[in-house]
């Protein structure tokens, strides 16, 4: 069973599609992580978000999905870098590297392997990202699309830096996450937009609980259609 959860920053996908995955005892692959890893590798190389540098980059950038006792881990190579891939430093360019269309390539294409290899070994996999239902995996059969208020996107994704440690305003976690919707909806690849199929679901007034709850309901009532 293939499930996808997609929408903007902050709508409390990853953190639904992590506790839905659990509850199913599917695995979880969290798309955005993948990205953020190849925006720290274009970090670490002081390289500029374009094309030649993309090219220039993959040439030497090997990202991959392990899982630890169920736990998704996402490496550089051979080093873990999950811990390092939430800061606002890799927060503010992502979105950049992720428009360009070598990076998208690849990613797709792992994303896809990552996930037909998990589905198969462990009975489902949860991916949530933005494009995960409309571009990776188009025919999945349960597709979420979650959207929240902004403030409340805000106060979730500044919740996040603060628990990092991290110094920064609640204006400026808003104005990011504003450009980072722009960007997403209007890129040329690949552009945020929810699947013709997808369930939409608001989640600002809703617990994690409620989502997750949701989330659940609609594979188990799938998966009974299905048999």
């Amino acid at each position: 069973m293939i499930v996808t959860i997609d929408g903007p920053a902050g709508s409390g996908k990853s953190t639904t599609a992590r506790r839905a995955a659990a509850r199913l005892s599917y695995v979880y692959l969290d798309t955005g992580a993948m990205y953020r890893a190849v925006a720290l590798g274009f970090l670490r190389a002081d390289a500029p978000a374009t094309i030649a540098s993309a090219e220039t980059v993959l040439s030497s950038l090997r990202v991959d999905v392990q899982y630890r006792d169920g736990t998704m881990q996402v490496f550089l190579g051979d080093e873990a870098v999950t811990d390092r891939l939430r800061s606002a430093e890799v927060g503010r360019i992502v979105s950049d590297i992720s428009t360009l269309e070598p990076i998208r390539e690849y990613m797709v294409e792992q994303q896809r392997r990552i996930g037909r290899v998990q589905a198969d070994r462990h009975g489902g996999v949860v991916l949530d990202g933005r494009d995960t239902g409309t571009v990776v995996f188009p025919e999945a059969p349960v597709k979420i699309f979650m959207v929240a208020d902004i403030d409340e996107r805000a106060r979730r994704r500044l919740q996040e830096h603060e628990a990092a440690g991290e110094e920064i305003t609640f204006e400026e976690v808003r104005a990011e996450i504003e450009q980072r919707d722009e960007q997403d909806r209007t890129r040329d690849i690949a552009p945020l937009r929810r699947a013709d199929d997808a369930t939409v679901l608001d989640t600002t007034d809703c617990t994690i609980a409620e989502q997750v709850e949701l989330v659940v309901d609609h594979v188990k009532a799938q998966d009974a259609h299905g048999t």
